[in-house]
């Protein structure tokens, strides 16, 4: 230790010197040694910079140094993140990962292979050809399933998801659909038409039919009356006696 020792420090020092500077730190600091040339300065910090790790001791807390593939590390053999080239694992970082996992260069750790999922084929679809069901014989169906899981860069790859294959349908004609619509439109108007022929009918013949009862109820009216004046000139014609 240096023999100019002072108690005044600043930058959380406890006690430092001129030469070597900070020589102990104030509480919850932890101290660490930077190299600056061949000179190694000590400084106080709230935590430990990258590729050291902070372990607290009842009278200092130090900052050591992680291995040499270690970016940060939690302990001495117990790394959090790797420096560049490495992967890793399980606290350790690794030029390559053992079998049955991979280099993620995302995230530089080794993960779990991951292979292709898909779901259930769908049903098959209706027989088409040249997108009509209709005025062919053969044509086809397809069926399709979709992707749940993509896989990872060695996991095995995804299937097709479609499949196709050929199929027979009975043989028709196609309705045009301008042809149809005019034989509906034409089929309505028609029905229109003999709706409003049968109205004009029945209120045509509704006036004759109300003449014609009219008239037969006059008719038993009439009847009556005709029976008894004729009843009447009977009894009052003169009788021939003469034989």
């Amino acid at each position: 230790v240096h023999p100019n020792v002072s108690q005044g420090c600043q930058g959380g020092c406890a006690t430092c010197s001129d030469y070597n500077g900070c020589l102990s730190c104030k509480p919850r600091l932890f101290f660490v040694l930077e190299r600056i040339g061949m000179k190694q300065i000590g400084v106080c910090l709230s935590s430990c910079p990258s590729g050291y790790y902070g372990t607290r001791y009842p009278d200092i807390n130090k900052c050591a140094k992680c291995k040499a593939d270690c970016d940060t590390c939690f302990t001495r053999n117990f790394c959090t993140k790797c420096k560049s080239g490495f992967y890793l694992y399980s606290g350790k970082c690794l030029e390559k990962c053992p079998d049955g996992l991979e280099a993620n260069n995302h995230t530089m750790e080794c993960t779990s292979i991951v292979h292709c999922e898909t779901s259930e084929w769908s049903p098959w679809s209706p027989c088409m050809k040249k997108g009509k069901t209709c005025g062919f014989k053969r044509g086809n169906e397809v069926r399709v399933r979709e992707i749940i899981q993509h896989p990872s860069a060695r996991g095995n790859p995804c299937p097709a998801t479609s499949e196709s294959r050929k199929c027979i349908v009975q043989r028709k004609r196609c309705q045009k659909e301008g042809k149809g619509k005019k034989n509906r439109e034409e089929k309505r108007k028609k029905s229109n038409k003999d709706e409003s022929k049968e109205t004009r009918q029945e209120s045509k013949g509704r006036p004759a039919r109300r003449q014609n009862r009219e008239q037969r109820e006059n008719n038993n009216k009439t009847q009556p009356k005709k029976r008894k004046a004729l009843n009447k000139e009977q009894d009052l014609a003169p009788v021939d006696t003469a034989h």
